[in-house]
């Protein structure tokens, strides 16, 4: 059996991928904030602050696997993050954006990859809003830009025995009562749901020959050219 840790197991992204894992004959675990319990069957929850060094190491003995085959850094905070202009952020809200999602990558990963003694695979979480804005979201643009970065640099690091891969997620939601409008900006016809992303994870966890690259799965929203008359 293989294994997997996913950051931010506990969120609505994070519990597809850990269903997905499962179903798929993953021994899961769910590093999140103030975690007991975990929402999917067959997962286990650990508590653990991605962006702190000691709660990383804490959370990665408590686990005690002595081989990991897959690392889904998917964890960040979100609170604050969009919609706060650049002159009303504070300094520790900025850093709090940015250390949630590319620092607790670099830490989680650091502490990962001596445990993929036979090779394994990484997935960042990155988004769409690495590549487009809209106003007032600069501390979460560029911490997933950053985790573009990070991929594609641990990727020529680690390699040929580690693979790293992002994904670039669109709108995703469990909502089902969006309006006509809602659905209609994705070239696909509707708004993403969490399976989507899972389905992403599962394939890049597989592709033996893809390395560095970003997939985006956004239901090709960002290829649909936008005119005002």
């Amino acid at each position: 059996m293989k294994n997997a840790i996913v950051t931010g197991g506990a969120g609505l992204i994070g519990t597809g991928i850990c269903e997905a894992l499962v179903a798929r004959g993953f021994d899961v675990a769910s590093f999140d904030l103030t975690v007991s319990t975990h929402p999917s069957d067959g997962v286990r929850g650990i508590e653990c602050d991605v962006a702190d060094e000691a709660s990383v190491d804490i959370a990665i003995a408590e686990l005690g696997w002595d081989q990991i085959d897959l690392l889904v850094n998917n964890a960040g905070a979100t609170a604050g993050a969009l919609g706060t202009s650049i002159l009303d952020m504070s300094f520790a809200d900025w850093r709090r954006v940015i250390d949630s999602h590319l620092t607790g990558a670099f830490l989680m990963t650091r502490a990962v990859v001596p445990l993929m003694r036979t090779g394994g695979s990484i997935v960042n979480m990155a988004s769409t809003r690495a590549f487009m804005s809209e106003p007032n979201s600069e501390a979460y643009a560029a911490s997933k830009g950053g985790l573009v970065a990070l991929t594609h640099a641990l990727a020529v690091s680690l390699g040929p025995k580690i693979r790293v891969n992002a994904v670039a997620p669109g709108w995703i939601t469990n909502d089902m009562d969006l309006s006509e409008e809602d659905e209609a900006q994705h070239p696909v016809g509707r708004v993403g749901r969490p399976k989507d992303i899972a389905d992403a994870v599962l394939y890049l966890d597989g592709a033996g020959f893809v390395t560095g690259q970003v997939l985006t799965v956004d239901g090709g929203m960002t290829k649909k050219m936008i005119y005002t008359e």
